[in-house]
């Protein structure tokens, strides 16, 4: 029988398991990407014209840096391949806040940040409110802890 601080235990545990798990875990490149489909095929441009999560359309996809990454619209595909460093979240799609705290974690379109003009994604909107107690800060720890994270 599993005792409810045992399951507390092992929901809290979920993240650094998937990190120990993760085969991004193992990449020496810093700029990874959770799945082949970059950012849950949500459009990344969207997040900074229209200031919300829009999906992307499998008729406009962008290899990039070893992902696929899917636009709503070709006109965001084409801005997007103008430079795609000002559009790709910040820690490859990872939670911000888990890399800020030493671990990756997936995350969720609707919980996201765009701080000094870069998007941050995050786990769940829980993550994303811790995340935005101290978003400078915790960009210095993310950033300090984003290459070991990968190993």
């Amino acid at each position: 029988m599993i005792t409810r601080r045992a399951a507390l235990g092992l929901f809290a545990a979920t993240p650094v398991a998937y990190a120990l798990t993760s085969p991004a875990a193992m990449a020496a490149e810093p700029e990874v990407f959770q799945n082949p489909t970059a950012i849950n095929g949500y459009d990344p441009v969207a997040y900074f014209n229209d200031g919300k999560p829009v999906e992307g359309s499998g008729a406009n996809v962008v290899e990039w840096n070893s992902a696929n990454w899917h636009f709503a619209t070709p006109q965001n595909a084409a801005k997007f391949l103008e430079n795609p460093e000002a559009f790709a979240p910040v820690f490859g799609g990872y939670c911000a806040y888990a890399a800020s705290k030493g671990y990756l974690a997936p995350t969720v379109p609707e919980a996201w940040t765009i701080h000094e003009d870069k998007l941050y994604l995050n786990y769940n909107l829980q993550a994303q409110k811790l995340w935005r107690e101290d978003v400078p800060g915790n960009i210095v720890k993310g950033l300090a802890n984003w290459p070991g994270i990968l190993g």
